[in-house]
């Protein structure tokens, strides 16, 4: 069994739960990935932030009906190292 690939910065459920999400879509809005997830914002901007400071998570912020929304996408590398972290887990599984 390898755990080469394993990403124990993504593999925090909050941080799995966000890269999971974003996985699926170019990008989402914070308070749609904040209600899915059913957390706090403070919350879940502490888990983006981490992200964010591995460049796994791009924050973007636009004015949209008068109001500031921000909004979320995963980057390159975090689509890499979340595919990569969802193999090194299917890994440890086929092996169990």
């Amino acid at each position: 069994m390898t755990s080469a690939n394993f990403n124990p910065l993504i593999h925090a459920q909050h941080r799995l739960q966000i890269c999971a999400i974003l996985a699926l879509t170019s990008e989402l809005e914070f308070k749609v990935l904040r209600d899915k997830l059913m957390v706090s914002d403070s919350v879940l901007s502490k888990h983006l932030k981490s992200l964010e400071e591995a460049n796994y998570v791009r924050l973007t912020k636009r004015k949209e009906m008068g109001r500031q929304r921000t909004w979320l996408s995963l980057t390159s590398d975090g689509r890499i190292a979340y595919s990569e972290h969802v193999k090194a887990l299917q890994n440890i599984v086929a092996n169990s």
